[in-house]
């Protein structure tokens, strides 16, 4: 039995705790699953792997190898995380969204309760309807083609938004309306109803992918692999594909280098294309551009031409798509040309080692 420390003497003050200065460790989504396993101990981790498909199992069983020491404090963070976690997950099961909104703000207050059910329901979103992930447009239509509108909407909602627009463009006028209705008014819905009609689809997506071709290779597989060899063999197979075939040369070309792919380049290489490009372009490339490539070229740009761009983008307003296209696709082949006389780098597949 541990001895009982004594109390200390009157008029003298009880030591005061020593204060770790040590950071919490930041650890990654499998390092704090890795953690809350060790934290459970081998029985209960045991019990929780029998329920754990065999992959998830391998690679968890990795991570908990590799984690090595984990302070209290982060253990303890990490465990709390879990909980939350879970009882946002069993709150939007048995109840729905909005049942589950009341249940969290109850327990943790409104803005831990809507960053709970943002994450839940991506995670949600992500894991209902993945296997449709797989499917391509006319697969997806063929699947869908006959449902009611509620359905086709509710199916939609979990699928790329360009898939979904591939498979609106097919539909019928009137049911292109009602479906875009029903996806504009849908806050949530039933899990059961969502369980239900995510079977069926997988089962009839499943009869219609053993009878139709499966799509591999074309252009765009092609473009991953030139993305992924050295420069020197990229040349050399671009410089005998442009003598015969120079049409497929440049669509391929096209397709290796996208705007949004502006995001991974260095700093210098972004603000030497800029100096080509024209301002026009810019402004219409970045109507149609997401927030980190818009980061990207305006911490790269002057602060008054910053605040010109910024002061075009306000006044250009009713922009067809097409010419956004066109302004991004002229600013890749700038970016491509400066590439091709080593004036800029583009990072392709983490072959690349840059010296600063």
């Amino acid at each position: 039995m541990s001895e009982i420390a004594a109390p200390p003497a009157q008029g003298t003050a009880a030591p005061a705790k020593p204060v770790s200065t040590q950071p919490k460790k930041e650890l990654t989504r499998q390092q704090k699953a890795a953690a809350v396993i060790i934290s459970l101990g081998t029985e209960k981790a045991s019990q929780l792997y029998q329920y754990m498909d065999p992959e998830d199992v391998e690679q968890i069983t990795l991570e908990v190898a590799k984690l090595g020491y984990v302070d209290a404090a982060t253990t303890e963070d990490v465990l709390n995380e879990y909980y939350q976690m879970c009882m946002t997950n069993k709150a939007v099961t048995e109840g729905g969204l909005e049942y589950a909104r009341a249940v969290l703000e109850r327990a943790f207050g409104s803005q831990t309760a809507s960053m709970l059910l943002e994450k839940v329901t991506k995670s949600l979103k992500n894991r209902e309807f993945s296997f449709l992930n797989k499917a391509d447009e006319k697969s997806l239509y063929a699947a869908l083609q006959h449902e009611r509108p509620q359905t086709i909407a509710l199916v939609l909602s979990y699928v790329d938004p360009e898939k979904s627009a591939a498979v609106i463009d097919e539909l019928d006028p009137e049911r292109q309306v009602k479906v875009v209705e029903n996806i504009a008014n849908m806050e949530s819905a039933s899990p059961t109803a969502v369980k239900a009609i995510e079977a069926e689809m997988e089962k009839r997506f499943s009869n219609i992918m053993t009878t139709n071709n499966v799509k591999v290779g074309g252009v765009d597989f092609v473009a991953d692999v030139m993305n992924n060899l050295d420069r020197a063999s990229e040349k050399s197979i671009f410089d005998r594909l442009s003598t015969h075939n120079s049409e497929l040369a440049d669509e391929i070309r096209k397709r290796m280098f996208v705007f949004e792919d502006i995001v991974t380049m260095d700093d210098r290489s972004v603000q030497r294309f800029i100096r080509d490009c024209d301002p026009k372009d810019l402004v219409l490339a970045l109507k149609g551009a997401n927030s980190e490539v818009a980061n990207k070229i305006f911490t790269n740009v002057s602060a008054r031409m910053a605040q010109s761009i910024r002061d075009d983008l306000e006044v250009t307003v009713n922009v067809r798509i097409r010419d956004v296209e066109a302004a991004q696709q002229r600013i890749v082949g700038v970016i491509r040309d400066l590439e091709e006389k080593n004036e800029l780098i583009i990072l392709k597949g983490g072959k690349d080692d840059i010296i600063a």
